[in-house]
């Protein structure tokens, strides 16, 4: 055996969960969208008809779906950044000898990524009711009126967002943190000689050497906001006014609540492309930043 075959049989495990798991589903989710597959063809397949490309010819003349898609767009574009950010700021935080009981702040910190992200969204909503919520009894103590946070359109996806932030930041955290942790003290002590300042450190030392796990924690993070669902179907359903609709909340309303499973794939195809096209940007862009 070569060793071109050995290494193809330890992969082969892998290969058929990925093939399972990934390629079946996208071949499957492409050939049901040019179907008219609905709840008529789920209970006789003689129902089911050819429909080419008629699911994307619609979807594509529908607002709905352009506000869906700005919407995921707009929630994507704010909210990795302050993810990321967060992230960054909470790892130096607990990597820091400066700071005592870093233990409890890494534990603390990370504790929302292992919640539930159902149970915490009604918490979140609750938070932030108009007549009964925390956050605007905090703003009435300081003389401010209270603000419907997600009854407003301007203000429910930047409430949203905010969640999302608070709540999956963590997980970024210990994998900067895992990288900062792996920064040679050389580096710095060689700065400090020269006269660099913290900022001029973080800015010419930090940064450049966490460029590649940046860049795997923004692939990771913008994957994973292009999928959302659970927070405005849990907090807004989808409102005001059509503000928290997402490409995936679309899709969900097309396929589990009008049956429209043909026009559901064809969402679902749409946000792969889109998901797939993002990350091969980051990466080129990425990898062209490092060189």
């Amino acid at each position: 055996m070569t060793r071109g075959q050995a290494g193809l049989l330890f992969a082969a495990p892998a290969l058929c969960i990925l093939a399972v798991f990934f390629l079946l589903p996208v071949c499957a989710a492409l050939a049901l969208s040019v179907t008219d597959f609905d709840i008529y063809a789920l209970a006789d397949l003689r129902n089911l008809r050819f429909v080419g490309l008629r699911n994307y010819v619609e979807l594509l003349s529908r607002p709905l779906f352009w506000k869906a898609l700005g919407n995921t767009l707009y929630f994507t574009a704010v909210g990795v950044p302050l993810s990321v950010a967060a992230s960054i700021g909470a790892a130096l935080l607990v990597n820091s000898r400066l700071v005592r009981f870093r233990g409890f702040f890494r534990t603390a910190l990370f504790a929302p990524v292992v919640t539930t992200l159902v149970a915490v969204a009604i918490i979140w909503r609750y938070l932030l009711h108009t007549r009964y919520g925390l956050i605007n009894f905090g703003l009435g103590r300081l003389g401010i009126g209270p603000v419907d946070w997600l009854g407003n359109p301007h203000f429910a996806m930047p409430s949203i967002i905010l969640f999302s932030v608070w709540k999956n930041f963590g997980y970024n955290m210990v994998i900067v943190l895992a990288a900062l942790q792996n920064i040679p003290e050389d580096l710095y002590e060689a700065a400090g000689l020269d006269g660099a300042s913290a900022w001029q450190q973080f800015r010419h030392v930090t940064l450049p050497m966490l460029g590649p796990t940046l860049l795997f924690v923004s692939i990771l993070t913008v994957a994973g906001y292009f999928q959302l669902f659970a927070e405005p179907y849990v907090m807004t359903q989808g409102g005001p006014a059509q503000s928290t609709v997402s490409v995936l909340y679309l899709l969900y309303e097309e396929g589990f609540r009008w049956w429209n499973l043909g026009m559901a794939s064809a969402v679902a195809f749409i946000l792969f492309l889109m998901m797939f096209a993002v990350t091969a940007l980051q990466l080129r862009f990425g990898r062209g930043a490092e060189t």
